[in-house]
């Protein structure tokens, strides 16, 4: 494929005219699969599938009954089940398992002529923010492949950066699709929590998961949030509120009130180069008009400890049903009933989902429940309405997405308390519900790319995209 494309429209157009098919967009981008094999994006690549839907979305391009999507093809990640497909959340504990039914998501997808061309790697359940806790190995950046991919949507985020696929989708638990965006200098989208259904996603933390995009564009973005939105008879946490076509309402927005948190700026664990390029935004802003003032934001400390003790306990409920004995592995040396269990699981799960099963196990346990798990709920509606608050008086707060540019492959295995204060700026959207997107703010000196993430109040995804477009130009 000599030609690459940044958004949804510029293919139409490219479709429009006859310099390109559907089908000729798969081939190249299998094309750039086949010779990008190293990086290790994808668990799965469906090429029949792929190629067959393409040339059915041609047909159906030139009856003239294509759907919204005709033209984007796009890869998903493995914990978002595909019928007649394999699913593992890249853990061995589901090796072999198929998909006897389709996630909400993908049907809506599938139904306006999405293409899906493969099932991304990702950390094993989504437990991890560099792609290294997956039991099918590490995600390399395309950057710089000694440098992570970020987590857990590490294999979705490059391979939209590297071309491999035009657009892909993430789950967002606690960043999972902002800061491996943010690592790879594209875009990602956390829309709010109770915007598009669950059903069919393999939970990690069930009042934190979220579907997102990962995109080279906007539009792109608001279109895919507009595909998958909307109230679902399977999931109950979602909204019952009008979808709006956000991708065709973009406009340019008037001028905003913006707040950053002076925390970003004077700790010494965020990168300088991060830094001086949110002090760089904050001047563009203010110079075309906006207010933009700092805001001391005293949770700050308690939230990744509140994040991890509550998405550990959900995560210790979810995973109770992968026992060895409904499907997915089981261990040859169990003996009973017993064994089966403990076995297939101790073989099953990966270091890190065992480390946070155990912790979520703790805090539930009844001599600590009140101690830990009730406390971090009070924590949390705390942080909620801080934020809510925030909001009140400014249209948008304005983080970096992560604390520093991809760290290097194996830098943060030895200790995971830091890897765990990785999510500093992107555990706020999650606990709060609040939708977030972290857009690419340029390249350090190295070459790696930087995000800048910006937040703002329950379902107004369609002001966070006005002004992210803004944004991306200044």
């Amino acid at each position: 494929m000599t030609k690459s494309f940044n958004s949804l429209t510029e293919i139409k157009r490219e479709i429009a005219i006859g310099g390109v098919t559907v089908e000729k967009l798969v081939k190249g981008y299998l094309n750039k699969i086949a010779s990008n094999t190293h990086l290790n994006a994808f668990n799965e690549v469906f090429e029949n599938d792929a190629l067959e839907s393409a040339r059915n979305v041609d047909l159906r391009i030139q009856q003239g009954t294509a759907g919204k999507l005709a033209g984007m093809v796009i890869a998903i990640k493995d914990n978002i089940c595909y019928k007649g497909h394999k699913v593992s959340a890249s853990s061995k504990i589901l090796e072999g398992f198929t998909s006897i039914y389709s996630s909400t998501i993908v049907e809506r997808l599938l139904a306006e002529d999405a293409v899906i061309i493969a099932r991304c790697n990702c950390d094993e359940f989504g437990m991890g923010a560099s792609n290294e806790n997956s039991h099918f190995g590490p995600v390399k950046n395309f950057a710089d492949e000694t440098r992570v991919a970020g987590g857990s949507s590490g294999g979705s985020a490059v391979a939209v950066q590297a071309g491999m696929c035009h657009a892909a989708i993430g789950t967002d638990t606690g960043g999972s699709v902002r800061q491996p965006a943010s690592f790879c200098g594209i875009i990602g989208l956390k829309p709010t929590y109770g915007r598009i259904s669950r059903h069919g996603i393999i939970a990690y933390a069930s009042s934190f998961d979220q579907v997102g995009p990962i995109t080279k564009s906007v539009e792109d973005a608001a279109l895919l949030l507009e595909v998958m939105a909307g109230t679902d008879e399977y999931d109950s946490t979602l909204a019952n509120i009008t979808v709006p076509a956000f991708a065709e309402n973009i406009k340019k927005p008037g001028p905003k009130k913006i707040a950053y948190l002076q925390e970003a700026l004077s700790s010494p664990g965020v990168d300088p180069d991060v830094k001086s390029t949110l002090v760089e935004y904050i001047d563009k802003l203010r110079a075309d008009g906006h207010t933009v003032k700092p805001i001391a934001f005293e949770y700050l400390d308690y939230i990744v400890p509140t994040y991890y003790i509550l998405a550990m306990a959900e995560a210790s409920s979810n995973l109770s049903r992968y026992d060895g004995v409904h499907y997915g592995y089981r261990s040859p040396a169990a003996t009973d009933l017993v064994s089966t269990y403990k076995k297939s699981r101790s073989e099953g799960f990966g270091k890190e989902v065992k480390r946070r099963i155990m912790l979520g196990t703790f805090v539930l346990s009844a001599g600590y429940y009140d101690a830990y798990f009730a406390k971090a709920q009070k924590v949390r509606r705390l942080i909620r309405e801080k934020t809510d608050s925030i909001l009140k008086e400014y249209d948008f707060i304005l983080i970096p997405t992560a604390p520093e540019p991809a760290p290097p492959l194996g830098k943060k295995e030895k200790d995971p308390v830091t890897t765990y204060l990785a999510d500093i700026f992107t555990v706020q959207a999650s606990l709060t519900g609040a939708p977030a997107i972290s857009l690419p703010a340029g390249n350090n000196s190295k070459g790696l790319p930087l995000g800048l993430q910006l937040l703002t109040r329950h379902f107004e995804e369609q002001e966070l995209l006005d002004f992210s477009k803004y944004f991306l130009e200044l």
